[in-house]
């Protein structure tokens, strides 16, 4: 049995075009189902409805053969595990946006960052957001949130935030404007190495379909 690991929304929705290259058809809707695991049109294939920031773990750990995740998830799944224990062989191009620091619209980031004082930013993305403060040489403390990061420089929480834009219309809506493009993002699909030894036979075929699909 090959094991998908898929989160709803955007990047469940913008997968199906590419498995289907496969000959693989979701046959329940992840919507109505209650379901956690669906079946397929192929008896050999399942998908199992996990989290985002889960998926990572599913296929690192052998609770799924691969699966689809967001690169802003692998980054921060990578710093967390010690490094990269994830085979990566295509980027699918689907679920796009960027990472960006977006701050008030009244507050002066060029000016703070030219002074060296020190930036408080809130975060899910903690060690995407290290890494690029200090290769600019700015000091920052690190605030981790899990989601409402708007909030944070409207209530005084913090200077800054990094998070994912799509049309920025968010950040619109309460006063917030990008200031620094940090990295375009998209989905890529990841792999076990385990899997991908044991079950070669079963999933090249799917991987390149798959490839052939982006391509």
């Amino acid at each position: 049995m090959i094991t998908l690991a898929l989160p709803k929304g955007r990047i469940f929705e913008e997968t199906l075009p590419l498995i289907r290259a496969a000959s693989i058809e979701v046959l329940e809707d992840p919507n109505t189902s209650r379901k956690l695991i669906l079946p397929t049109s192929r008896p050999d294939v399942q998908v199992v409805l996990v989290r985002a920031t889960d998926v990572p773990t599913y296929v690192a750990q052998g609770g799924a053969d691969l699966g689809v995740v967001g690169l802003d998830t692998l980054i921060e799944h990578s710093a967390e595990s010690g490094g990269m224990d994830l085979y990566q062989p295509v980027d699918l191009k689907i679920a796009k946006c960027r990472l960006s620091v977006a701050v008030r619209a009244d507050f002066d980031y060029a000016g703070v960052v030219k002074q060296g004082s020190r930036l408080r930013v809130a975060t899910k993305y903690t060690h995407a957001a290290r890494e690029f403060f200090a290769a600019k040489g700015v000091h920052v403390d690190l605030i981790k949130l899990y989601g409402s990061m708007e909030l944070a420089p409207l209530t005084g929480l913090a200077d800054a935030i990094v998070d994912l834009v799509s049309t920025g219309n968010t950040l619109k809506a309460n006063q917030l404007v990008e200031v620094e493009h940090i990295m375009d993002i998209s989905s890529r699909l990841v792999v076990n190495p385990a899997s991908l030894k044991i079950k070669r036979v079963a999933l090249q075929p799917i991987l390149q379909a798959i490839r052939d699909a982006v391509a």
